[in-house]
């Protein structure tokens, strides 16, 4: 059995896609982790019977009891799907290429810390930039700095708003994210 910890800050929609995908694969099973109790990840989770855990900063940064859940679960492999916190180092050299994170722009540009979701669609229309789009990347202890495994780009039209540019940003994310995962569960050892 592979196991896949999908963890999600908001809404959930990536995440949700992913599951979706990996349901056809008996072999695999999801859980899904969030750091807010009121994250709508979580209903999604229950509709979709994945196991779901919320947990506190404390537990996440201080008391390593996250990475100690990972670890107990055997997970294989760790995935960022809108998760706002920076992973911990104990947590990172856990799973060395072994987590990974999706970005709504092409890094490094519209990366870093506070850069997520409206803000990131916002900067690029600020900023005149006539491409953007989505990269999947490893993650190290820095945000948004790991190596990037695929960076797929979209037009930014001039008439563009956040909202639209989100809207076909997410269409990328949820067609190459899921395919992602996908391509790196088959290259784990074992």
């Amino acid at each position: 059995m592979t196991t896949v910890a999908i963890f999600a800050s908001g809404s959930g929609s990536n995440a949700e896609q992913i599951i979706r995908r990996l349901a056809a694969r008996p072999q695999v099973r999801c859980l899904v982790l969030s750091n807010r109790p009121d994250a709508y990840v979580l209903e999604r989770a229950a509709r979709l019977g994945v196991p779901a855990r919320v947990f506190t900063r404390e537990e996440f940064y201080q008391t390593g009891q996250v990475l100690a859940y990972l670890q107990a679960q055997a997970v294989d492999l760790v995935v960022l799907a809108g998760f706002l916190w920076l992973v911990p180092a104990p947590l990172v050299q856990a799973f060395p290429g072994r987590i990974v994170n999706i970005h709504p722009a092409l890094l490094p540009r519209h990366g870093g810390k506070g850069m997520y979701g409206a803000k990131v669609h916002t900067a690029v229309l600020a900023t005149g930039d006539r491409q953007s789009g989505i990269t999947i990347h490893y993650v190290n202890e820095q945000y948004d700095e790991g190596q990037i495994i695929r960076q797929v780009a979209c037009p930014v039209l001039p008439t563009d708003t956040p909202d639209t540019l989100a809207a076909r940003v997410h269409e990328l994310e949820y067609a190459h994210y899921p395919q992602v995962v996908e391509q790196l569960l088959a290259q784990l050892p074992g």
